[in-house]
Formats: structure tokens, C-alpha cells, sequence
């Protein structure tokens, strides 16, 4: 395979990108980087509530790509690999430091796979700033008695957006465990939040 130009990778998807760093062509490490920092950023920052850690997990995971590149198969989609590797960082210092915690859910504009869940109350706030402030405190506080595996599934699917085939393969349960925990998960914050908080039912 002959590399290919800066140009020609911009315009690639990411599992070609990844084919071509594999063949030697730096600059396709630097498009992978571009595409996936501020995505993993969010997403590990939602764990960690932690910015350094967040940052120190960003650039461990593409430590972990780069020489991870040549075990990279393309039978799995690019970001689901690029995840595995996150969230097994995030676990891991998890398990070191035994301070995890779960955060706010707003969405980010930047990340075309992040969302908000919508918010819904009966009761009406003057100001709607302040409604939504609120509801997150629920949402956030209702997300922390929720286990582990649990706040790892819904983060996924209902703020992430990831498939439940993607789900399975990241956190290395199967799809009936998955969907498992989802549902459980949804109802548990229903109980907790229900007037809050409408959660999708799919």
C-alpha cells in the first residue's frame, strides 16, 4: 500500500487512516489524534471528574494506539478499539486510586456522538438556566448510587450514543448482559428521578 498524502487522509474514514499508520505514514497518527482527543477527553473526564487524570488518560490511550497499531484489526470499527483501550485505562486507575466518580452528562456541541438527555418536569422555573442546573444535580446524584457497571453501560449508550455491539466489545460482556444493564440501569434512575429525568427506551 503506498502512502498517502495529508490531503487524501483527511479525506479517509478512520479505519483506512488506521491502515495507512500502519504502512509507516505518520501523518495519519497525527489525523487519528484530531479526530478522537477532545471525544476521548469528555468521556474519560465524565469517570475521572478529574482534568489532569482525564488528560493523562487521553495521552496514555494514544500511547496505547501507536504501539498498539500493528494488532489493530479492521473485523472491530476504529473507535470501538480506540474505547477499549479508554475505558481499560479508566478502570485501572480506578482501581489504583478507588475515587471514581461520575459527572454531569450535558452534551458537548463539539462531539457529533455526544447528547444531553432531555430533561422533563412538570413544575415550571422562572429561570430555565437554573431548571436545568437543578435537574443535572438529580441526574448526577441519582447516577452516583448506581454500580459500576451500571454508570459504565449508561455513559455508553445514553450519553455516548455507542451501539449495543460496540458496547459488548468495549466493556467484554455479552449482548445480553448488555442489555441487561441498560434496562436495569434506566429503571433505577426512573425510581430515583422520574420526575426529572425522561431516559430513551431503546
Amino acid at each position: 500500500m503506498n502512502g498517502a498524502t495529508a490531503a487524501e487522509l483527511r479525506n479517509m474514514n478512520d479505519e483506512d487512516v488506521m491502515e495507512q499508520l500502519q504502512v509507516g505514514v505518520m501523518q495519519a497518527f497525527d489525523i487519528i489524534v484530531h479526530r478522537y482527543k477532545d471525544r476521548l477527553h469528555y468521556f474519560l473526564h465524565r469517570y475521572t471528574h478529574n482534568h489532569e487524570d482525564s488528560e493523562d488518560l487521553v495521552q496514555e490511550t494514544f500511547l496505547r494506539v501507536y504501539r498498539s497499531r500493528n494488532s489493530y484489526q479492521r473485523i472491530a470499527k476504529l473507535s470501538t478499539w480506540i474505547y477499549t483501550i479508554a475505558l481499560n485505562l479508566a478502570r485501572s486507575m480506578y482501581k489504583k486510586k478507588q475515587r471514581m466518580s461520575f459527572i454531569s452528562i450535558h452534551a458537548d456541541e463539539s462531539d457529533p456522538d455526544d447528547r444531553k438527555m432531555e430533561i422533563t418536569d412538570t413544575n415550571i422555573l422562572q429561570d430555565d438556566k437554573l431548571h436545568f442546573k437543578n435537574c443535572m444535580i438529580e441526574l448526577e446524584k441519582a447516577l452516583s448510587e448506581l454500580n459500576d457497571d451500571f454508570k459504565e453501560v449508561i455513559i455508553l449508550r445514553d450519553v455516548q450514543q455507542l451501539t449495543y455491539e460496540e458496547i459488548s466489545v468495549i466493556t467484554g460482556a455479552v449482548m445480553g448482559t448488555v442489555k441487561s444493564r441498560i434496562y436495569r440501569a434506566r429503571n433505577q434512575l426512573c425510581d430515583l428521578i422520574g420526575d426529572f429525568v425522561e431516559l430513551p427506551m431503546n
